[in-house]
Protein backbone atom coordinates (compact mmCIF):
# COMPACT_ATOMS: atom_id res chain seq x y z
CA UNK A 1 0.00 0.00 0.00
CA UNK A 2 1.46 3.42 -0.95
CA UNK A 3 -0.73 5.63 1.07
CA UNK A 4 -2.81 5.33 4.37
CA UNK A 5 -5.41 7.98 4.99
CA UNK A 6 -6.34 8.95 8.92
CA UNK A 7 -10.22 9.31 9.32
CA UNK A 8 -11.07 11.28 12.15
CA UNK A 9 -14.17 9.63 14.40
CA UNK A 10 -18.26 10.44 12.70
CA UNK A 11 -19.59 13.62 14.71
CA UNK A 12 -16.37 15.18 15.00
CA UNK A 13 -14.48 16.10 11.84
CA UNK A 14 -14.47 14.63 7.94
CA UNK A 15 -10.97 16.09 7.28
CA UNK A 16 -8.74 13.35 6.46
CA UNK A 17 -4.20 13.42 5.98
CA UNK A 18 -2.42 11.17 4.44
CA UNK A 19 0.03 9.61 6.29
CA UNK A 20 2.85 9.83 4.23
CA UNK A 21 4.95 11.91 6.22
CA UNK A 22 5.35 9.10 9.55
CA UNK A 23 7.56 7.65 6.77
CA UNK A 24 10.31 10.50 6.79
CA UNK A 25 12.86 10.74 9.50
CA UNK A 26 10.84 12.79 11.51
CA UNK A 27 7.84 10.47 11.54
CA UNK A 28 9.86 7.60 12.06
CA UNK A 29 11.53 9.31 15.23
CA UNK A 30 8.33 10.39 16.70
CA UNK A 31 6.51 6.81 16.07
CA UNK A 32 9.68 5.12 18.10
CA UNK A 33 9.10 7.73 20.68
CA UNK A 34 5.49 7.24 21.24
CA UNK A 35 5.91 3.60 20.83
CA UNK A 36 8.34 3.65 23.42
CA UNK A 37 6.09 5.86 26.02
CA UNK A 38 3.25 2.92 25.11
CA UNK A 39 5.58 0.13 26.25
CA UNK A 40 6.94 1.85 29.59
CA UNK A 41 3.31 2.59 30.57
CA UNK A 42 3.55 6.49 30.17
CA UNK A 43 1.08 6.87 27.34
CA UNK A 44 -2.23 5.16 26.69
CA UNK A 45 -2.12 4.15 22.64
CA UNK A 46 -4.90 5.72 22.05
CA UNK A 47 -3.46 9.00 23.05
CA UNK A 48 -0.23 7.93 20.70
CA UNK A 49 -2.32 7.81 17.97
CA UNK A 50 -4.22 11.51 18.63
CA UNK A 51 -0.45 12.64 18.38
CA UNK A 52 0.04 10.51 14.89
CA UNK A 53 -2.83 12.10 13.66
CA UNK A 54 -2.08 15.72 14.65
CA UNK A 55 1.70 14.83 13.26
CA UNK A 56 -0.13 14.28 9.68
CA UNK A 57 -2.25 17.39 9.49
CA UNK A 58 0.50 19.98 10.66
CA UNK A 59 3.02 18.38 8.39
CA UNK A 60 0.34 18.59 5.48
CA UNK A 61 -0.32 22.06 6.49
CA UNK A 62 2.86 23.33 6.81
CA UNK A 63 4.27 22.05 3.64
CA UNK A 64 1.47 23.67 2.05
CA UNK A 65 3.11 27.45 2.49
CA UNK A 66 6.88 26.25 1.57
CA UNK A 67 8.25 29.04 -0.74
CA UNK A 68 10.87 26.86 -1.91
CA UNK A 69 10.62 25.50 -5.57
CA UNK A 70 11.78 22.56 -6.69
CA UNK A 71 12.37 21.60 -10.62
CA UNK A 72 13.62 18.04 -12.05
CA UNK A 73 14.15 16.36 -15.21
CA UNK A 74 14.70 12.93 -15.46
CA UNK A 75 14.31 9.27 -17.20
CA UNK A 76 10.84 7.76 -17.03
CA UNK A 77 10.91 3.86 -16.48
CA UNK A 78 7.95 2.97 -15.02
CA UNK A 79 4.16 4.76 -14.08
CA UNK A 80 1.29 3.28 -12.32
CA UNK A 81 -2.35 5.18 -11.04
CA UNK A 82 -3.49 2.77 -8.38
CA UNK A 83 -6.13 3.93 -5.81
CA UNK A 84 -6.33 7.64 -6.90
CA UNK A 85 -2.37 7.44 -5.88
CA UNK A 86 0.30 7.99 -8.57
CA UNK A 87 3.81 6.39 -8.42
CA UNK A 88 6.64 7.41 -11.06
CA UNK A 89 10.05 6.13 -10.97
CA UNK A 90 12.67 7.63 -12.48
CA UNK A 91 15.98 6.87 -13.82
CA UNK A 92 19.19 9.84 -14.05
CA UNK A 93 17.62 12.92 -12.19
CA UNK A 94 18.48 16.56 -11.90
CA UNK A 95 17.05 18.55 -9.40
CA UNK A 96 17.21 22.09 -9.36
CA UNK A 97 16.45 24.37 -6.68
CA UNK A 98 15.36 27.90 -6.16
CA UNK A 99 14.42 29.34 -2.89
CA UNK A 100 13.66 33.22 -1.43
CA UNK A 101 16.91 35.59 -1.25
CA UNK A 102 17.91 34.30 -4.93
CA UNK A 103 19.02 30.92 -3.71
CA UNK A 104 20.15 28.41 -6.23
CA UNK A 105 21.11 24.67 -6.08
CA UNK A 106 21.22 21.64 -8.37
CA UNK A 107 21.66 18.12 -7.11
CA UNK A 108 21.73 14.76 -9.20
CA UNK A 109 20.07 10.85 -8.21
CA UNK A 110 20.54 8.05 -10.19
CA UNK A 111 17.04 6.87 -9.31
CA UNK A 112 14.07 8.68 -8.06
CA UNK A 113 10.82 7.16 -6.97
CA UNK A 114 7.60 9.31 -6.23
CA UNK A 115 4.38 8.60 -4.76
CA UNK A 116 2.15 11.23 -5.59
CA UNK A 117 -1.70 11.51 -4.09
CA UNK A 118 -4.74 14.10 -4.14
CA UNK A 119 -3.80 17.01 -2.06
CA UNK A 120 -7.29 17.89 -1.23
CA UNK A 121 -8.36 17.13 2.10
CA UNK A 122 -11.80 16.25 3.35
CA UNK A 123 -14.77 14.23 2.50
CA UNK A 124 -13.59 13.61 -1.32
CA UNK A 125 -10.20 11.29 0.04
CA UNK A 126 -9.12 8.12 -0.12
CA UNK A 127 -10.21 4.79 -2.23
CA UNK A 128 -13.84 4.99 -0.87
CA UNK A 129 -14.58 8.95 -1.66
CA UNK A 130 -16.57 7.74 -4.96
CA UNK A 131 -19.79 8.78 -5.05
Amino acid sequence: QLARVTWFPAGRSVMAYYELYRRSTLGMTLTDALDEMVTNGELTPSIAMKVLAQFDKNMNEALGSVKTKTTFKGNLDTYRFCDNVWTFLLDDVTFTVTGPGGYKDNAHVDKLKIVACDGKTGDNVGPSSKK
